[in-house]
């Protein structure tokens, strides 16, 4: 054999070898210890810098506007879920914390303020997305359950750190509301845009009714019942059996199961029906999960689903599916359901690929936003203000 032959088949054949050897211990050089991200009791660090930066943006009225408009230009639903987000860490962390729960509850009242004052002020479409105003809503007055159900959650956590009495009033009035028009459909569906009722938005609702009866003694147990059935009989994925993202007001589906939507609901699930939330989580876990040399990601889509890319999941990058709203809902899910084998396969790959920036004890994420930034917030807190409602309010 030709000795230059030779010696480039020597040399590819080491490189291989060295790339075989290498690869795999590669995101070991990114994976953070689990005490950083996770704790069971009191504020991990990692929460603590995410805190910091939230905290400065809505203490600095130049910052806070750059980023909300930054954010707006792309999605005006992540101004919203970026709120919304923020307001129910800091009630985890007002419980985590009692020293600081002034602080928590003074941050946590002007986002709900201010978010409630935009609604009426601006209106509906406000924080929703463009394509909202194609079509009249069919259920007049038009009114979206991704609207209601944040803000009724939002005004719930705060009232389960501390009473407030005009905030017991708008979570009533705001309960009902939904209450109302999801007891006139058979599904117990309700609109979050024209015609289009979304998983995520439900289960939400689904978590605010138990609050409001562990708060207000009220009974929306029945209700909710009427869901969860209506969900198992017609709103599972014949070929994964997870409950699938968006359909109509007569359960006709609109698309199929997503990343973006189904760990927050198996989150949620948790308060109204622990046995299906846990299923659906290791279903969830099972289709899109994935983990490749020690890094975790999640799928947008199940391999038996193709649904279309939009702005609202965020990107998806193809060939993997790597889904960036699915993977970052994703820590919701691993955390609530105390994965921390996956908890800690998705911190290596965030720490590897979103470009973690630490500055005087503030943390965000290059790679993401304020809203990605308050849901990776919300997976390091959660815990116990579900505990406390779970403990208060048994079924």
């Amino acid at each position: 054999m030709n000795p230059t032959i030779r010696r480039w088949l020597l040399g590819c054949s080491s490189l291989a070898v060295a790339t075989g050897l290498w690869l795999p211990l590669v995101h070991l050089w990114f994976e953070p210890p689990a005490s950083y991200y996770y704790s069971a009791q009191g504020v991990p660090p990692k929460a603590r810098e995410l805190a910091a930066r939230h905290l400065d943006l809505w203490t600095d009225p130049a910052l806070k506007s750059r980023e909300l408009e930054r954010m707006r230009r792309s999605n005006a639903e992540w101004d919203f879920m970026g709120r919304s987000f923020l307001v129910w860490s800091l009630a985890n962390l007002a419980l985590r914390e009692p020293a600081r729960q002034a602080d928590y509850l003074s941050v946590m009242d002007q986002i709900i303020d201010e978010t409630i004052r935009l609604e009426q002020q601006e209106g509906i479409y406000f924080f929703l997305m463009n394509y909202a105003k194609a079509r009249p809503f069919i259920v007049q007055p038009a009114r979206s359950l991704f609207l209601d159900s944040e803000i009724a959650l939002m005004l719930a956590v705060r009232r389960v750190i501390a009473e407030k009495a005009d905030y017991r009033t708008k979570l009533t009035e705001r309960i009902e509301a939904m209450a109302s028009r999801m007891r006139q459909n058979p599904l117990a569906a309700a609109e979050s845009y024209p015609d289009e009722c979304w998983l995520f938005d439900h289960a939400v609702a689904l978590a605010a009714f138990r609050l409001a009866d562990f708060l207000d003694g009220t009974r929306h147990q029945p209700l909710i019942q009427t869901w969860l059935a209506a969900a198992k009989a017609s709103l599972l994925h014949p070929a994964t059996g997870l409950l699938i993202s968006a359909y109509n007001l007569q359960g006709k589906a609109a698309d199929g199961p997503e990343g973006s939507s189904i760990w927050m609901a198996a989150h949620c699930l948790q308060l109204v029906d622990e046995a299906f939330a846990r299923d659906q989580y290791d279903r969830a876990r099972r289709e899109l999960g994935r983990v490749v040399g020690g890094f975790g990601y999640s799928r947008e889509w199940p391999v038996s689903w193709q649904g279309l890319r939009d702005v609202d999941a965020g990107a998806v990058i193809p060939g993997l599916e790597i889904s960036a709203g699915g993977s970052g809902l994703a820590f919701v899910g691993a955390a609530s359901f105390h994965d921390l084998d996956f908890l800690k396969t998705l911190s290596t790959t965030l720490d590897f690929a979103a470009f973690p920036q630490k500055k005087q004890g503030r943390l965000k994420y290059c790679g993401s936003n304020p809203v990605g930034d308050a849901v990776l917030l919300y997976s390091t807190v959660m815990g116990p203000l579900w505990e406390k409602v779970q403990k208060g309010n048994p079924w």
